[in-house]
């Protein structure tokens, strides 16, 4: 009978046995479970928001540069190098370059920026020179044809945009970006600023406050193209824009170039502007601070629930002393503190991947992208909290089998 009884001792303490007792532990402490879980948590969530935002990114800009889908195309001349290796442009626009565009069907706007070439002129709103005053990088200038403001997604806050009745006056007239404005003094235009390129004077009629494309505007000083060529020499055009309807984008990327120079389109290449360049950049090194902070919270969760695990075995070393006594194994008390653990990396994984999944949903939201998550990170990130939690419990569950039934009702509480 006593050799029967041993033999159905190991049997006493079954899966459902382990789990309650796994259980009582974690309840029995609700504020402690809920701090150890925090880690984790952010860990995964990390993780989550990282592998989310990468594949919504990576999502957008791949429709951003899907020319049926685009809406905003360059069209620049080809280039090529001369004999000392200088790479120059092998064609010009022609002058009525924008008509031409917009005779195409689908095109909502087109217009034409140059770089001026000032060289060292100096770009005041004084005009005489203070030897006294410090000297300031000057703002880049740039030429441009009326309907680039359109093109471009430009917005005018205060003033207004030169039109064709300055371009064909060749008016001394001049737009400022919003960070120019700020860096020359200029803030008001009711007393009619002046900025002086050159010592020649342009009268300020608008501030650039916003653009959705070409953003180094907004740190410029925008004159008429045929202003530029008059005073400066400037180049018939570096870039023309043009703003198409969606779907329309793929027929116009292989019109344009016909349309501007039938008898050699070769000369001039269309293609997609993407104005997430910038923020894809941005994203991708918010994505790697988020993935750094993820595997950091990871490490720190695990460390956390080592930690409290440890506490909690030394707190219940008399608890595991009586259940020695009673018949528990080491296999039975190392398997309860590895559930334990494990209970709180899933509820971790579980708690993270929602979280994380919330944080993509809402920041594409803000930003008007459509999320993208693969399914399979429903299940990746809770397995990975899973196995967070276990490998965290191993160091715990061993120091827990190890304990002696004697020792620990001496010395237990």
């Amino acid at each position: 009978m006593g050799t029967k009884r041993r033999r159905a001792d190991p049997d006493r303490f079954t899966v459902q046995d382990l789990f309650a007792e796994a259980t009582r532990g974690l309840t029995g402490h609700p504020g402690r479970l809920l701090l150890t879980t925090v880690g984790t948590v952010l860990g995964i969530g990390s993780l989550v928001v990282t592998y989310g935002l990468a594949q919504t990114t990576n999502a957008e800009l791949r429709r951003q540069l899907d020319p049926s889908q685009a809406t905003h195309f360059v069209v620049a001349p080809e280039t090529a190098r001369d004999s000392s290796g200088t790479t120059r442009p092998t064609s010009v626009f022609p002058v009525d370059a924008e008509d031409r565009i917009l005779a195409l069907r689908g095109v909502d706007a087109a217009g034409v920026l140059t770089e001026v070439p000032t060289g060292d002129a100096a770009i005041t709103t004084v005009p005489v020179n203070d030897p006294s005053a410090p000297d300031t990088l000057p703002p880049v200038v740039f030429a441009a044809s009326p309907g680039l403001f359109e093109a471009v997604g430009a917005h005018v806050g205060a003033g207004r945009a030169f039109d064709h009745g300055h371009r064909s006056r060749s008016d001394r007239v001049a737009i400022l970006g919003k960070s120019a404005a700020s860096d020359l003094g200029v803030s008001r235009l009711d007393r009619q600023p002046t900025v002086f390129i050159d010592a020649l004077p342009y009268t300020v009629i608008g501030i650039l406050t916003e653009t959705q494309q070409r953003r180094d505007m907004l740190g410029g000083v925008i004159i008429p193209d045929s202003t530029a060529q008059t005073d400066f020499r400037a180049p018939p055009g570096d870039e023309l824009h043009l703003k198409v309807k969606r779907g329309l984008g793929g027929l116009i990327q292989r019109q344009a170039p016909i349309a501007l120079s039938p008898n050699a389109p070769e000369d001039f290449r269309s293609q997609v502007l993407a104005a997430s360049g910038r923020a894809a950049q941005a994203q991708a090194d918010t994505n790697m601070a988020f993935l750094v902070l993820g595997i950091i919270s990871l490490l720190a969760g695990a460390l956390g629930i080592i930690n409290v695990t440890i506490l909690s075995v030394k707190e219940r070393t008399g608890e595991i002393g009586l259940r020695r006594a009673l018949g528990a194994t080491p296999r039975n008390i190392g398997s309860q503190f590895m559930v334990e653990t494990g209970i709180i990396g899933i509820m971790g994984g579980l708690a993270g991947t929602a979280l994380g999944v919330v944080a993509v949903v809402a920041i594409a939201a803000t930003q008007g992208w459509s999320p993208a998550l693969d399914n399979w990170i429903a299940l990746a990130a809770p397995a990975l909290g899973t196995t967070i939690g276990l490998a965290a419990g191993i160091y715990p569950a061993l120091r827990a089998a190890r304990i002696e039934p004697a020792t620990a009702l001496r010395g237990g509480t």
